[in-house]
């Protein structure tokens, strides 16, 4: 497509896309955006190198004849990152339609852009949301990120990593990803530490002598109350060393009942303070049942479904041209499509977000070069028949996205990583219960701004009388 816009003479024409996705991801009433931060760094270093240009002089057609003119290739060589991108900061809660990013330069480059920044935003902003259900659903208790074994590669695990504790996860066993990001790790031993020793109170007292000051024995290598004893026999050691037994963690079995059963031994034997970890194939939805039951767990280690994304393994964000730049006017565009979720908005958007008393009440998406009203009307995207009349006196608003680059130029000073967590908590404090909880939550209004429903509306008419 880049090669066709050059070949055209096309490649500078001024143009916007619009990155958003179409659905909540896992059935839910929210979407925490993420990804932000790589994508800032790709853009910042957008460029083709010699290797680059070497490898893509040697693509050929089917008939063996090159696929990229020399020229061209010169041109990439040249070219220089010159866009201006608006962005919802990381950590903010955001819903579909909205654009999560928007990209307004030369059509050459904001093209080459679609696949990068999709790639970053989706997955990144996926585990997030997944993170912040899980640990929504854990409530006061810490949650661990134990995916790395299950993650889809090393680039995959770390991204995960960082989107989990972004989420709201407390640490991470990946240790690379700690070191990278200064995210907090923690873990445990396997059962193959104990499976290592000729008997499981043996595989716990050399554990405590290798690290006494981080005793957490998984005590289900054979049979969990068992290993509830043999650690506290441990346990009692630590003690009169002025150690701490710190945890066990269990991770098989009917977690309910064990950990149950466990915090009885425990507490029985003076280690009340003693923490009940848990794993074993968790998620938001296992958590919340466990949570339910009363159990006794304090800490939980979520890993597969937690990094895969198990149950919506991709959030489905779209990357659509939304404006063209023809001599000194925008020509707004469109796609059609039988499915009306599938048709794109045009303009140059920017989302404006109403609040109550502390609470979130509705998004407003509108176009740049209209200004709304001062009591806007919002009408749903998908069924037009649903509106919302703002009486914005009676409230206030903030504009979510925020210049990061201009002309190339980057303008945006990242938060920290921590701050951006602390973000998620604020933003789902002021975001209404019925909207977070997990089962049929209740869809937060997102709409489209009267004028710009108008705008699209004349534009679909216009297409479908051309055909």
């Amino acid at each position: 497509m880049a090669y066709g816009y050059w070949k055209q003479g096309i490649a500078d024409r001024l143009s916007v896309f619009n990155l958003f996705f179409r659905d909540n991801p896992f059935n839910g009433g929210y979407t925490v955006c993420c990804g932000l931060d790589y994508a800032i760094e790709f853009l910042e270093n957008f460029k083709y190198s010699k290797e680059d240009l070497e490898f893509l002089s040697g693509l050929t057609n089917d008939n063996g004849s090159p696929m990229f003119d020399s020229q061209f290739l010169e041109y990439l060589s040249e070219m220089r990152f010159r866009c201006s991108v608006d962005a919802i900061p990381e950590g903010r809660v955001v819903f579909p339609n909205e654009p999560l990013i928007r990209v307004q330069g030369p059509i050459i480059q904001a093209q080459l852009l679609e696949s990068p920044l999709l790639n970053m935003i989706n997955y990144q902003s996926l585990i997030a949301t997944k993170a912040s259900r899980v640990c929504g659903a854990a409530g006061s208790d810490r949650v661990l990120e134990f995916g790395l074994r299950r993650a889809q590669g090393i680039d995959g695990a770390l991204c995960a990593s960082r989107a989990a504790y972004i989420g709201g996860c407390h640490a991470t066993s990946n240790v690379l990803a700690g070191k990278l990001f200064n995210i907090p790790v923690a873990g445990t031993h396997a059962h193959s530490w104990v499976m290592a020793f000729d008997g499981e109170l043996e595989a716990f007292k050399s554990y405590a002598r290798a690290l006494p000051d981080n005793c957490i024995f998984l005590i289900d290598t054979y049979d969990t109350i068992q290993g509830a004893k043999n650690a506290i026999e441990v346990g009692k050691i630590l003690k009169a060393q002025g150690k701490s037994l710190i945890g066990v963690r269990i991770d098989s079995g009917d977690l309910a009942y064990f950990s149950t059963k466990v915090r009885e031994i425990l507490d029985s034997n003076g280690f009340e303070s003693t923490k009940i970890v848990v794993s074993n194939d968790l998620d938001e939805y296992l958590v919340s049942s466990l949570e339910e039951q009363n159990s006794s767990i304090d800490i939980w280690g979520i890993g597969t479904k937690l990094v895969t994304a198990f149950d919506q393994p991709a959030l489905g964000g779209v990357y659509k041209l939304a404006a063209i730049k023809k001599g000194n006017q925008w020509d707004y565009k469109i796609k059609l499509s039988e499915q009306v979720a599938k048709i794109n908005n045009p303009g140059i958007q920017q989302v404006r977000r109403f609040s109550s008393n502390g609470t979130y009440i509705a998004d407003m998406i509108y176009d740049v070069n209209a200004e709304p009203g001062i009591e806007p009307i919002l009408i749903d995207p998908i069924d037009h028949t649903r509106r919302k009349k703002i009486k914005s006196e009676k409230l206030t608003y903030q504009d979510l996205l925020v210049p990061i680059f201009r002309d190339g130029k980057l303008q945006y000073e990242s938060p920290e990583l921590h701050q951006i967590r602390s973000l998620v908590k604020d933003e789902l404090k002021q975001l209404d219960q019925s909207n977070r909880r997990l089962m049929n939550p209740h869809q937060y209004t997102v709409g489209l701004e009267k004028g710009l429903h108008h705008l699209k509306t004349e534009l679909i008419l216009n297409l479908r009388e051309q055909l």
